[in-house]
């Protein structure tokens, strides 16, 4: 039975917490006053769908219903989560919150997306909710900030977890959280920094997407620091350093004055630096960034990138009867080129995802691959029978030709969402022991399980294209 999550207050912050239930397979429900709220959080949804199933080498569930409704009780009737947003002002959220507790049934977690406010300030009235601050993109960045009563925080972040999000329960209430007091401080730098004519907002931009930003987006700020100490660690780090905190570098307890010469200095700035793109654009281009740099963590397993792997663990590839389904996935922005479609070494990427998950199927898995044995490529050839274009969905069914002795011959089907046949990839692999790097052959449990599923297959028809090399000409 699906789950439905509702959503009041569209705008960036609601649309994407709509995108990222929905996307995950909830019914969303939308309450928001504003008559541009369905194009507003239609064109988040848009961008939520080109980017967050790119994260993953495994399909996403199948969305969920998105309905709009202009009755806050029917909005939040039969929710297993309800989401607020409004506007960052206390007397609002109070009365909404009211609102929401009244109609919103008891077992539902209410999570309030304030970035500043208290629980204790949210509850002073009496409404039941918890913090559940995020960060936009919500429908790619995890982190969920959770305070408040333990109990419902806990429950929180059970369902966060299942939509791929990472909740971080804050011990103690504090203006801000921990996130954001971080950025106010960096933001009240570099007011300064405009204001005194040491940068521009791009020298400012670049400062950080340059150097620590990168930094900190895989190891975070201490263990950043720690790994500048070198072999002493810490200790050696923080002795060098610490005599910088009574000089000082900077000027945070400080805050220039708000003038409208400010705003223009830095508004006319911002212009001529991103002026050239439109919002839009510019959310496309962050969105595909982000994508590309959560993938790379995801191979180590870093920061964001260990979020998207447990995740993905949890989403069960489908049946495919003789032919089992071995690549069931979106085709992200990065496996395009400047033709526009899918790039040949992404074909081959498809396949070997697929002939990693043939092998777990026979038993070949990490713990077979840890012990000692894998199966080494020797041979492959891709036939491109059609384009493939980013956002469009890839299904990979695998055929075993052949289990004999070292070999296991495999035939990939490379389809697109509908079933039409787009490539195919045929590859031998050998069998081979990792301490001698020499082939040998599989162990009994893996030979079996071969043997079974080549008994299985038999009756298959040899595939067209199989055994072909590159010129010959179709009969």
């Amino acid at each position: 039975m699906s789950k439905k999550a509702s959503i009041i207050g569209g705008g960036v912050i609601g649309g994407g917490w709509a995108a990222r239930f929905l996307l995950n397979g909830w019914d969303v429900a939308v309450f928001d006053p504003d008559p541009q709220s369905q194009r507003k959080i239609g064109e988040v949804i848009d961008n939520a769908r080109r980017s967050l199933p790119s994260l993953y080498d495994r399909r996403l569930p199948d969305e969920g219903t998105l309905t709009f409704t202009d009755d806050l009780a029917e909005a939040v009737s039969g929710a297993d989560w309800v989401q607020e947003s409004v506007p960052e002002r206390l007397d609002l959220k109070h009365k909404v919150l009211a609102d929401l507790t009244k109609f919103a049934p008891e077992t539902t977690v209410i999570g309030s997306s304030t970035s500043g406010f208290k629980p204790s300030e949210l509850t002073a009235k009496g409404a039941r909710v918890i913090v559940a601050h995020p960060f936009n993109p919500v429908y790619l960045l995890p982190l969920i900030e959770l305070v408040g009563d333990a109990g419902e925080t806990a429950r929180a972040a059970e369902v966060l977890r299942t939509v791929g999000m990472y909740p971080l329960t804050v011990r103690k209430e504090i203006d801000a959280h921990i996130a954001d007091r971080f950025l106010e401080a960096v933001w009240r730098e570099a007011l300064w920094l405009v204001k005194d004519g040491v940068a521009t907002t791009e020298e400012i931009d670049e400062a950080i997407r340059m150097g620590f930003g990168l930094r900190w987006a895989q190891m975070g700020l201490f263990e950043t620091y720690r790994v500048a100490g070198g072999e002493a660690g810490m200790k050696h780090f923080m002795a060098q350093f610490g005599p910088a905190l009574e000089w000082p570098w900077t000027k945070l307890m400080d805050v220039p004055e708000f003038t409208e010469e400010l705003v223009d200095l830095i508004a006319g700035q911002s212009d001529d630096q991103s002026g050239h793109m439109s919002i839009r654009e510019l959310e496309r281009l962050r969105d595909d960034n982000l994508v590309g740099m959560m993938r790379a963590l995801k191979k180590s397993g870093s920061g964001a990138g260990g979020v998207i792997g447990t995740h993905e663990a949890t989403l069960a590839l489908p049946e495919g009867g003789e032919l089992p389904v071995t690549v069931d996935r979106q085709i992200p922005q990065t496996w395009t080129d400047y033709n526009g479609h899918m790039n040949e070494t992404h074909y081959l990427e498809a396949a070997s995802l697929a002939t990693d998950r043939f092998m777990e199927l026979i038993g070949a898995d990490a713990d077979y691959i840890a012990s000692g044995k894998s199966f080494f490529t020797a041979e492959t050839h891709i036939r491109n029978l059609d384009e493939l274009k980013a956002g469009e969905r890839i299904v990979v069914r695998t055929q075993l030709l052949k289990a004999e002795g070292k070999k296991m011959h495999l035939f990939h089907f490379i389809e697109d969402g509908e079933g039409k046949l787009a490539a195919t990839m045929e590859t031998l692999q050998l069998h081979v022991d990792l301490t001698s790097r020499r082939t040998c052959d599989p162990e009994p449990a893996v030979a079996a399980k071969l043997a079974e599923i080549a008994k299985a297959q038999e009756g298959l028809p040899f595939p067209d294209g199989a055994g072909r090399f590159v010129g010959q000409k179709r009969a």
